[in-house]
């Protein structure tokens, strides 16, 4: 990823258009963003920087201030999960004894 900062000459809103759509549709650029006050256009991608300032001259006066590797976003933290950490006997109290009919009949779950 390379970050690509170009000086153009944008002189009104068709031309900027024009720009962003001719930038738009090079190989490898993920995104774009234009400072007007400034006469900057910041492209960010996997782009060669000669190629894009060759097919953005055809519409506008174009200059290449810098080129640098992108920072890379920090990735957000997933969640995991708690995890139960307790002994065997606290974290499953309830245990089902299995008894006959025969010995208890009060105790029969299914009458």
């Amino acid at each position: 990823m390379k970050k690509v900062v170009l000086k153009v000459e944008l002189h009104d809103d068709r031309v900027k258009q024009k720009a962003m759509t001719t930038a738009s549709a090079l190989s490898g650029v993920k995104s774009i963003s234009v400072d007007l006050k400034d006469s900057q256009m910041i492209l960010s991608g996997d782009t060669d920087p000669v190629s894009v300032v060759s097919k953005l001259r055809k519409c506008c006066h174009t200059e290449i201030v810098s080129v640098e590797p992108a920072k890379e976003e920090k990735e957000t933290k997933k969640v995991e999960p708690a995890k139960l950490s307790l002994p065997l006997h606290q974290a499953y109290p309830l245990i089902y004894y299995v008894t006959s009919y025969k010995e208890n009949p009060s105790d029969c779950v299914i009458c």
